[in-house]
């Protein structure tokens, strides 16, 4: 497998992406690939997303894409997903690949408890299971590994000392989540709001629970115009989803309001031109791409039973020197994005 140094590129699928694009990701979509493996020595390796048509899944499938290229030797992979962030649909595509024999399946689920069934049926028909942003599955026997693009408490820690800073030590957040039962999106919201509880406990949260937005863009507009008009003193945001962060930076933009804190999970794309304007503060990432290659490169290291140790090189940045404990594989991924972090003109993804 080549060495690849990848930040800086693959950038112009992603950049085209930002909203929503109709028509992708219905189930039993194969990418053309259901004749692949079918006796010639090629594995079959499918990725399912939370959700297709989306900035962020669809920067993903930019590495899947990458990967299946650099590996067309051996592999045929591809990318699939729901068209809705809803769990039972992405079950469903999980089934109908088990159906179509496929030798491996990397998964970023939507509700890791409620899918974990099904990957464990898959496991015990001969498929390897990859999950990505679901650590808890990395102790069951749904999974051969959980890839984790860096330790999902530090990366909420980080995000809340961003909106903390900003917040000057003291005021009202709101957070939203793309879902409560979303295992990363809930990990980064704890860790951060623990942070706060622990050194700045004039900062508060509005409300017991995060908003939810199920990674939809309509849904998470109509939060940010919701909590605005619920809040007209409030301090600052946190957003753990592309969605969350994106609509909300919009909404602030359209009425002029430069004085709310965010911090939020975003791509450079979507992030910078909010921050280069002084409407957004933060915003913080991992490469999507670099997890859907770094994730179909364990999928294939399974394949050909070839052993996952710790300082395992992945062949994308950030994934160069991994840790492996257990079941449970971590990069050091994490990538802040702050104003001039990039050139206007040239977003990484």
């Amino acid at each position: 497998m080549k060495r690849i140094n990848r930040l800086l590129g693959l950038t112009a699928a992603a950049a085209m992406t930002i909203g929503i694009l109709a028509g992708c990701g219905t189930v039993g979509d194969t990418g053309g690939a259901s004749a692949a493996g079918s006796g010639d020595g090629v594995f079959k390796i499918a990725t399912v997303s939370k959700v297709e048509g989306i900035s962020w899944f669809e920067a993903m499938r930019t590495g899947v894409d990458q990967f299946n290229d650099d590996n067309s030797d051996v592999v045929k992979a591809w990318q699939t997903g729901p068209d809705s962030g809803d769990p039972a649909k992405q079950v469903q595509i999980v089934e109908d690949l088990i159906a179509q024999g496929v030798d491996a399946l990397v998964v970023i689920p939507n509700d890791p408890q409620s899918i974990a069934p099904v990957l464990k049926k898959a496991r015990d028909a001969g498929i390897v299971v990859i999950t990505h942003e679901a650590p808890a599955l990395a102790g069951t026997d749904s999974v051969d590994y959980d890839l984790e693009a860096f330790d999902n408490a530090e990366f909420g820690q980080k995000m809340f000392e961003q909106l903390a800073t900003q917040m000057g030590g003291k005021g009202k957040f709101v957070g939203e989540v793309g879902s409560l039962t979303s295992e990363t999106h809930m990990a980064w919201y704890n860790a951060g709001v623990s942070y706060l509880k622990k050194n700045y406990p004039d900062i508060t949260a509005v409300s017991d629970q995060p908003y939810e937005d199920d990674n939809d863009d309509s849904k998470a507009r109509d939060n940010a115009l919701e909590i605005l008009k619920a809040y007209p003193d409030l301090g600052g945001f946190i957003g753990t989803s592309v969605s969350a962060g994106a609509n909300f930076a919009a909404v602030l933009k359209e009425k002029n309001l430069t004085k709310i804190a965010t911090s939020m999970l975003s791509l450079p794309s979507v992030a910078g031109p909010y921050l280069e304007e002084g409407v957004v503060g933060s915003a913080q990432a991992w490469n999507p791409a670099g997890a859907g290659y770094a994730a179909n490169a364990v999928a294939l290291s399974v394949l050909q039973k070839k052993a996952l140790k710790t300082g395992a090189d992945l062949s994308f940045e950030g994934y160069d020197s991994v840790t492996v404990d257990g079941k449970l594989i971590t990069g050091s991924a994490i990538l802040m994005i702050a104003k001039g972090t990039f050139p206007a003109d040239n977003y990484p993804f």
